[in-house]
């Protein structure tokens, strides 16, 4: 059998792109990890969501982010820090996080459990983890280690029970956000 010159160039070309063709028809192999806990306005949130990695991903519809934060220095009286984000696994599997601190004037912890005003939320398919909904045991806590406006940062971690629904527990939460980007 007699090979050509450009049989063995086409069947180079044929091996090359189907090696290539992996990295393009199949997912990264490499595994998510928790963005470091820094203070310089990385604009960065992640937490472990029962042992596994969470991270804002996905866009839902048009150009609305998956991380928003807000910051209110007068409100009703005391300034506020919102943040909120979402995660698209797939498909309609959705999830929400969000992290409320009410009266954050300066570093420390804030109590994040079911009688404070400061909290933590999760939402996903299955069941509602709302700050406000008096049918979830939430305990946990929010602890700011820079407060440096435009810069805040802090961790986070918390547990949220409601009947009939799976116990979430988040773990290893940091974030580092700058206000005005």
């Amino acid at each position: 059998m007699k090979i050509t010159f450009i049989k063995v160039l086409s069947l180079a070309l044929i091996g090359s792109l189907l090696s290539l063709g992996g990295c393009f028809l199949f997912p990264d192999d490499k595994k998510e990890s928790l963005p470091p806990a820094t203070q310089t306005g990385a604009n960065t949130l992640g937490f472990l969501l029962n042992g596994q990695v969470w991270l804002p991903r996905g866009i839902i519809g048009g150009p609305s982010p998956n991380f928003t934060k807000t910051y209110d220095p007068n409100f009703n009286g005391k300034p506020e820090l919102v943040i909120v984000c979402y995660r698209v696994n797939s498909g309609s599997d959705v999830q929400y996080f969000g992290l409320y601190v009410y009266g954050i004037s300066q570093t420390g912890i804030y109590d994040a459990s079911i009688d404070s005003v400061s909290s933590v939320s999760f939402t996903n398919n299955s069941c509602n983890y709302f700050y406000h909904d008096t049918t979830v045991f939430r305990k946990g806590s929010i602890t700011i280690t820079k407060l440096s406006l435009p810069i805040i940062s802090g961790t986070f971690n918390a547990k949220l029970y409601k009947k009939g629904c799976d116990t979430v527990k988040i773990t290893a939460g940091r974030f580092d956000i700058d206000l005005t980007k």
